[in-house]
């Protein structure tokens, strides 16, 4: 029985590995942002009724959630890690929001983001390096990008909160200038 159960446990640890270095390795490890910071990022953009906000790498729905249930949003939530789409899903189903908010099973970097008005993000500087592009290709411009912690290279911040390290990013319309480093007139989406 003692086998069984040890053999069981370290089956456990394996999955549970997996699943943890699986949503790491693209971009969204699960580190979860206080409900402070949540507040901050949603405040810092402006989110409203109007507004459709997308969380990349959404983990346990606390974005989604509060976007929806204090600021009136509709949110999706896009999560790789099941486990964590699961409990994103409890979450939105206790706080009877089931109408306004979605989580998407999936990786980010395959989802269609051009319905997001809103983009909150809290990945590591390689996945925002990759993002960028799907970003300023997909979503219209006037669509704002909130990212806590990591920056966008050669994208200057609309406005950051240095002492939080929120960073509100505005996607440039086509006669708008480039969000790039200063001098450089190229359009910023993909031919």
């Amino acid at each position: 029985m003692a086998a069984v159960l040890g053999w069981a446990l370290i089956a456990l640890a394996l999955v549970s590995g997996v699943f943890l270095l699986w949503s790491a390795s693209i971009g969204a490890g699960w580190q979860p942002t206080s409900r402070r910071k949540v507040r901050k990022m949603l405040e810092m953009c402006d989110a409203g009724p109007s507004d459709v906000v997308y969380d990349l790498g959404s983990g346990d729905g606390r974005i989604i959630v509060e976007a929806a249930k204090t600021y009136h949003a509709r949110a999706v939530g896009v999560e790789a890690d099941p486990i964590r789409v699961l409990l994103s899903r409890f979450a939105v189903g206790v706080h009877r929001l089931k109408g306004q908010v979605r989580v998407v099973w999936g990786n980010f970097f395959h989802v269609d983001l051009s319905e997001a008005t809103v983009v909150t993000l809290f990945l590591s500087k390689g996945a925002n390096r990759r993002l960028k592009a799907k970003l300023l290709s997909e979503l219209k411009p006037g669509a704002r990008v909130v990212s806590y912690v990591w920056t966008f290279d050669d994208w200057s911040p609309t406005s950051r909160d240095s002492k939080d390290e929120i960073s509100l990013y505005v996607v440039p319309g086509r006669d708008l200038p480039s969000p790039h480093a200063a001098g450089e007139t190229a359009d910023p989406r993909p031919a």
